[in-house]
């Protein structure tokens, strides 16, 4: 950029004085340019977040020891969404054990379920 050229801000177009990296003439103008350059993806992301975020407090509140079971039924009364969470872990014997960050269940026989709490390495 030359010397004498102005700089403009990204969002509203006004002139910027200050440092010669600044993009943007105040924090509303950049959270603004970045609100509308992030909307499809975050408002999707926002969603998904708030299930995962939703499952882990219903796992939490059902599972006060680290480890207990709950039925089916249960979880679906507190609104728990089994289509979403962060990770699978499978056991040698092949159990699959779903997890909303650090809380997990295990399908079992007859619409129960084994809560557990993954342990920091």
């Amino acid at each position: 950029m030359a010397k004498n050229e102005e700089k403009v801000c990204l969002e509203c177009g006004t002139k910027i004085k200050g440092r010669a990296d600044k993009k943007f003439c105040s924090d509303q103008c950049r959270v603004s340019f970045n609100n509308k350059l992030n909307r499809d993806e975050t408002a999707y992301m926002n969603n998904v977040t708030n299930i995962l975020r939703k499952n882990r407090r219903i796992l939490i509140e059902l599972n006060p020891q680290g480890k207990g079971k709950v039925s089916r039924d249960k979880l679906n009364d507190k609104g728990f969404d089994f289509n979403y969470f962060t990770s699978q872990y499978i056991t040698k014997e092949g159990s699959v054990y779903h997890f909303c960050y650090e809380q997990g269940y295990l399908a079992l026989e007859k619409n129960w379920y084994l809560l557990v709490t993954r342990k920091e390495a």
